[in-house]
């Protein structure tokens, strides 16, 4: 299992969390990026996005809770990510899964709490991760919705039955408890409030280890 950090919520700043992050043994960094259409208040300038991130040695795990992400999508490529995560709920989701594919990019598709989880199953053989939310997407610090883990139990037999190889991680609310009910062979988990609203990141990002392996 292994383990993002989204630095959406922290006390820090972002310029400051960030840094932090990158001397901590957590696998990505998770960019949350909301446009205020799709989710959420929009969060972000592209310009301020790359400033940030130009000089960053963690690999990249790039969100985008955007309504129309092909502008993100090229601009962010820059970035080299390991993924960019786009939601199966907005429109042209086809041409946006070829677009993040053709620049050499792994492709994430996030479904979001109230969704049905069969819909993305028409996806599956496309992409290269499914992030599945357990929480409203948009916003940082809210509960972990257990009802959640039927999507991830339910896409994890999905996987196995067509013997597919598309990674699945889960995003809202993990922290030291809520990651002891996730599936231990599920590929990633992103945590943000647990780790970045703390002093010692990877105090809690060992916490987050320990209690989900």
């Amino acid at each position: 299992m292994k383990i993002a950090v989204s630095y959406l919520k922290n006390k820090n700043g972002n310029e400051k969390t960030i840094e932090k992050l990158g001397h901590t043994s957590c696998d990505y960094i998770h960019i949350d990026l909301t446009d205020g259409l799709f989710a959420g208040e929009k969060n972000y300038q592209i310009d301020t996005i790359l400033q940030l991130f130009k000089n960053v040695q963690k690999p990249l795990d790039i969100h985008l809770m955007v309504k129309n992400p092909k502008k993100e999508i090229e601009a962010f490529a820059i970035l080299n990510p390991a993924f960019i995560t786009v939601h199966l709920e907005i429109e042209d989701l086809e041409n946006n899964i070829k677009k993040i594919k053709g620049l050499g990019i792994s492709c994430g598709i996030a479904v979001d709490k109230d969704t049905s989880i069969e819909k993305i199953y028409p996806y599956l053989k496309e992409i290269d991760l499914v992030l599945i939310m357990s929480v409203k997407a948009g916003f940082g610090g809210q509960s972990f919705q257990p009802k959640s883990l039927e999507k991830v139990k339910a896409l994890m037999k999905e996987r196995k039955e067509k013997n597919l190889s598309f990674k699945i991680a889960m995003d809202g609310g993990i922290n030291d408890k809520t990651i002891k009910d996730i599936p231990k062979d599920i590929d990633l988990v992103v945590s943000g409030s647990f780790v970045c609203l703390e002093e010692d990141y990877e105090q809690q990002i060992e916490k987050l280890k320990k209690a989900g392996n």
